[in-house]
């Protein structure tokens, strides 16, 4: 499966989380309903999945953990906020960097129409 086709199963479970959940829950409650809605659809995802940095040669302990891994190559960044801050598009970015991953998607829970809360992030897609 393609990322273009993670990516097409990930938007369907959006839309169908916002029409049935609505805007102005906290990001955990979209966290879980994302992940149970993306099982039933027969995709293997890990949450909260643990990723290391690398400074030069050093593997810092300190590192970040990615909301959503989905069929180990799309990366799920959930929010629910009032507004994105291009912070948040820069992280997704930077995650992808780190991982080597090529697909993000950075969904924010919280606006009048999911579809305005739905970005797609590359890295060399």
């Amino acid at each position: 499966m393609t990322e273009n086709d993670i990516s097409y199963k990930i938007r369907g479970a959006i839309f169908d989380i916002y029409n049935e959940l609505g805007a102005g829950l906290l990001e955990s409650v979209y966290v879980a309903a994302l992940e149970w809605e993306l099982l039933n659809h027969g995709l293997q995802v890990k949450r909260e999945v643990p990723v290391p940095v690398h400074y030069k040669e050093v593997k810092m302990d300190l590192g970040f953990r990615l909301d959503l891994l989905v069929e180990n190559k799309v990366i799920i960044e959930v929010k629910s906020v009032e507004n994105l801050a291009e912070v948040h598009h820069k992280q997704v970015l930077t995650y992808l960097k780190i991982t080597k991953l090529k697909l993000g998607i950075l969904v924010n829970f919280n606006v009048a129409t999911i579809k305005d809360g739905i970005f797609r992030k590359v890295n060399g897609l």
